[in-house]
């Protein structure tokens, strides 16, 4: 391995190469809770554990302080597993319907994958969708030009999903990476800086096109330059708070961060700031 050079860059899916804004997976959940229980919740809120694996999603919506005080005088008790349960399967069905909608890829993306793979750079990825999700999603993405050479999804390692590393590390056995030091995680969401962060790799947060600022790419692009810089300041504290090594506004700014990530493998540092072993 060149001790220089990135080796691998392992990418998120909604937020981060496709569905700018990130809303396949926050508008179904604000549907399956109404359907499953006539019970509403909002699309902030429905934002507020984005990157968990969807089941723990759930869960984490009901322990929100406000969600549980409505769930409580709505049913008497805190929400169960069981109810989670019941709500995951009523997602499910709701979420396969719709991902093939959100499936547009994020402007540039195509573009920064090209010019990876030109640099020798493998193209990893790993989601909080479950495996029966991707395998919707994956032929949809190849339809628009998305082909990473991994994929791994919440649920196909037993240990779990975000925050662990688990999901990242697969990828680095799959794409037979020698050292995590050279990889990147790039993420929309602070349980997938965590995922990155955890496995040993340089962490990359996208702070207008995925979870954080919630935009829809037509906001994006008529956003005055105030707004975006409010949207972005918010973002980044998040993304910083997770363990970010740095913060961009999409995708397309990614190659800069890549040159700069390769002087510091230079030097000798590590994404823990250390000196080369």
């Amino acid at each position: 391995m060149n001790q220089k050079k990135v080796a691998a860059v392992i990418f998120d899916w909604a937020g981060t190469v496709v569905d700018f804004g990130s809303w396949a997976p926050t508008s179904i959940f604000v549907e399956a809770f109404g359907a499953a229980y006539d019970f509403e919740i909002s699309l902030d809120e429905a934002r507020v554990p984005m990157g968990l694996g969807k089941w723990d999603h759930i869960k984490s919506l009901g322990q929100l302080p406000d969600v549980n005080r409505r769930w409580q005088a709505r049913f008497g008790r805190p929400m169960s597993d069981q109810d989670v349960d019941h709500i995951y399967k009523t997602f499910m069905p709701l979420q396969k319907a719709k991902v093939v909608a959100y499936a547009d890829i994020i402007p540039g993306a195509l573009a920064v994958m090209e010019q990876l793979r030109a640099n020798g750079i493998k193209v990893g990825s790993c989601s909080g969708y479950p495996r029966e999700i991707m395998d919707i999603l994956i032929p949809a993405a190849a339809d628009r030009g998305y082909r990473p050479d991994a994929v791994v999804a919440c649920d196909d390692l037993p240990a779990g999903g975000r925050p662990g590393p688990w999901m990242a590390l697969q990828n680095v056995i799959e794409l037979g990476i020698g050292d995590v030091r050279h990889c990147i995680k790039v993420d929309d969401s602070a349980p997938g800086i965590l995922e990155g962060r955890r496995a040993g790799m340089w962490t990359v947060g996208l702070s207008l096109s995925g979870n954080e600022a919630g935009m829809t790419l037509e906001e994006f692009n008529y956003a005055s330059e105030e707004h975006k810089a409010m949207k972005r300041s918010v973002a980044e504290l998040t993304l910083r708070a997770a363990g970010a090594h740095y913060v961009i506004d999409t995708i397309v700014d990614l190659p800069a961060v890549i040159e700069q990530i390769e002087t510091r493998l230079a030097l000798g540092e590590s994404p823990e700031g250390l000196s080369r072993l």
